[in-house]
């Protein structure tokens, strides 16, 4: 799959960058995106790039903003990238979690080490959103359990499910190029994964949890879909959004049955576990 490359620069980033991200990500059909000391880098697969509704949205934004589009291929481009990666150590209630590429150092003092081999897939532990979601799938009873891990990208959170011994995991990505890297993922830190393309309209079967680290316009039109595959007592985590978001999504939920149990938040990004009504893991 080609990816898109735009380039962003403003004269002020310590508000309108995050306000860009969202609006990007949420209106739009950006998928990640790196912070640059100017302003930001975003990425869109090359058939979802709409050079008009960008024009329109850059210029409707409350301040200048300017930006340049150039076509990636479908390779390893992010070489350059790679070479400055930094391995992720994520805390959670009662042990951490190290996620690391296969040229960081191996490390014996924490309670679980994931590989994950940095490429264009989302999944890295570096977002907020993978943190948060890592410290769930940690902290929460996932032995025997089956998991459904929705957008999953680099599979970084399935694989670490998998460690902690869930029975099935199933990871879902639209992306091809997220798919094969889960692939590479799931081997390198030998564990059996179930991965397939497609999206939430493909979801079959019953899942104990099942995680949705995406983004807030797609939880909101795809989270029917999750509720569908749950099983009694399933637990829903969600994140990929702004705490702002968190009215919307929770209110949906409780539209489709589900509760509101929990909540993370870091920097303004938050995750939410959400459970089927009158039912507890």
């Amino acid at each position: 799959m080609k990816y898109i490359e735009v380039t962003f620069t403003m004269d002020d980033t310590s508000l309108w960058r995050d306000m860009l991200v969202d609006t990007l990500g949420n209106e739009g059909p950006y998928e990640s995106f790196v912070e640059t000391p100017n302003g930001l880098k975003a990425y869109v697969q090359a058939p979802q790039y709409d050079p008009a509704w960008l024009a329109a949205t850059v210029q409707a934004f409350p301040v200048a903003v300017q930006y340049q589009a150039a076509e990636m291929e479908d390779r390893n481009w992010n070489e350059e990238w790679e070479r400055q990666h930094q391995a992720a150590l994520v805390h959670y209630n009662g042990g951490s979690v190290w996620v690391r590429a296969p040229f960081h150092p191996h490390r014996t003092d924490v309670d679980y080490e994931l590989i994950i081999e940095p490429k264009m897939s989302f999944g890295t532990a570096h977002h907020p959103t993978t943190a948060m979601m890592l410290a769930y799938v940690a902290e929460l009873p996932v032995v025997g359990k089956r998991v459904l891990d929705m957008g999953c990208g680099t599979a970084v959170l399935g694989i670490l499910a998998k460690m902690r011994g869930a029975a099935y995991v199933e990871g879902v990505d639209v992306d091809e190029w997220a798919y094969r890297n889960a692939q590479e993922n799931a081997a390198a830190n030998g564990v059996e994964l179930t991965l397939r393309l497609g999206d939430a309209s493909s979801l079959t079967g019953a899942f104990d949890l099942v995680i949705a680290n995406i983004n807030r316009n797609i939880l909101l039109a795809d989270m029917e879909r999750y509720v569908a595959v749950m099983s009694p007592g399933a637990t829903l985590l969600l994140s990929g959004f702004y705490e702002a978001d968190e009215g919307a999504l929770i209110a949906k939920a409780n539209d489709l049955g589900l509760t509101f149990k929990d909540k993370k938040s870091i920097d303004g990004w938050s995750a939410i576990q959400l459970r089927v009504m009158s039912y507890e893991l």
